[in-house]
């Protein structure tokens, strides 16, 4: 196989797809949205509770691709050229998910006590972190994370469509000499929106290990992600003749990393605040494994660890579509899991408990996000076709 002979235009096949699939989400998502904002109307303090940790998986969706996208840039290799353009229809829905965030910024006095003049005044911790935590800069340090995420987004797409028609000379120099600076850009600012908008919720407890618990959340979001959307594209030309079992297992080893990743970090989180048993850290955990919040912890040392783990290890399953696809969808719910454990018993410390809107706003916020991501998956070709290593990427699996 070349790349002379394959087009790899959306078929007719799988543009039918696209568009089924397009449409059930928007039906998901206008519906979770109208019941989402009935439930503001009843409960608006729930509402801002289930939207914040749903919109942190949502915006995962987005800078998870983002991040493999500039390793892919810097590293080269086989396997990032097959995920380029799906990472690319995600880095587009930036825009939306900027969007989704003004509901947060409304929300600020239901979610932070530090945006309150008299708890302020009654704390002396709050004095203390006054001059970082207030609403202004907030804001400001919110306006750079997303001006910095939305220009990556627009230039790599720009250089991508620039790379098709013009070639890959004239843009290769500056995508690869960007992808340094991005790739840790992303860095601080996946570690610093973790702090602002998350452990700011109890502003006297802290963690080193926090930011990078989130930027493990978000490139293991990321690739499960990709591997799915992978896994369905497959079904149909011109994916059905570019990708191998190589192709999945590849991406299924760095699904397998980043799951172990993922989980060194939390346990460290918990192993340090546990054994230090300090009292400005330790309630984090007090909180999070009891009044019935223990069994989510479980859960996710099972779900979120244990299981895919155990599973990911078989070097024939990271080889079948299906399989590998199904521990990538059951490692996005656990993603879920996480965040809600993570963000809802800093609001329901007495005791466990789920609302209905922590299903309604979820489907509406996921269901646009995967609308908007399929219209603009079905925008441009699936593989760039003026690459140099387009050839490498065809054969990797077929020798």
């Amino acid at each position: 196989m070349t790349a002379q002979t394959v087009d790899f235009q959306i078929s007719d096949e799988l543009r039918s797809d696209l568009r089924s699939w397009r449409t059930r989400a928007l039906a998901a998502g206008v519906v979770g949205t109208m019941l989402s904002a009935i439930g503001f109307f009843v409960s608006p303090f729930q509402f801002y509770h289930s939207y914040l940790w749903s919109y942190l998986f949502v915006l995962a969706l987005t800078l998870g691709p983002l991040a493999w996208l500039l390793l892919q840039y810097l590293t080269g290799g086989a396997w990032g050229m097959v995920i380029r353009r799906p990472s690319e229809a995600a880095l587009r829905t930036m825009p939306l998910v900027a969007i989704m965030f003004l509901p947060i910024v409304i929300g600020i006095p239901n979610l932070y006590e530090w945006s309150h003049a008299n708890k302020v005044a009654a704390s002396a911790v709050l004095q203390h972190k006054h001059a970082y935590l207030n609403v202004p800069f907030f804001l400001l340090r919110a306006a750079i994370y997303f001006a910095g995420w939305l220009f990556l987004s627009w230039y790599y797409n720009r250089a991508s469509r620039r790379e098709d028609t013009e070639g890959h000379d004239a843009v290769h120099g500056t995508m690869s000499a960007l992808a340094g600076p991005g790739i840790i850009f992303w860095g601080f600012t996946t570690t610093f929106m973790s702090i602002d908008w998350i452990m700011s919720i109890h502003p006297e407890w802290f963690s080193t290990m926090f930011g990078l618990l989130f930027i493990a959340g978000q490139g293991l979001t990321g690739m499960a992600f990709l591997i799915t959307v992978m896994v369905l594209l497959s079904t149909r030309r011109p994916m059905s003749e570019v990708l191998t079992p190589r192709h999945l297992h590849d991406l299924g080893k760095f699904l397998l990393a980043m799951v172990m990743v993922w989980a060194y970090f939390s346990f460290s989180q918990f192993l340090i605040i546990w054994a230090g048993n300090l009292p400005e850290e330790i309630p984090y955990y007090l909180v999070r494994i009891n009044n019935g919040w223990g069994v989510v912890a479980l859960l996710l040392v099972a779900g979120h660890f244990a299981l895919p783990f155990a599973l990911l290890l078989s070097r024939d399953l990271k080889r079948n579509f299906k399989l590998l696809a199904s521990i990538a969808v059951f490692i996005l719910f656990m993603r879920l899991v996480d965040l809600y454990w993570v963000v809802t018993p800093e609001f329901r410390q007495q005791s466990f408990g789920i609302s209905w809107m922590d299903f309604t706003v979820p489907m509406g916020l996921i269901g646009l996000l995967l609308a908007y991501f399929l219209y603009q998956l079905e925008k441009r070709p699936l593989m760039p076709v003026n690459n140099p290593h387009l050839e490498e990427a065809l054969q990797h699996g077929r020798e």
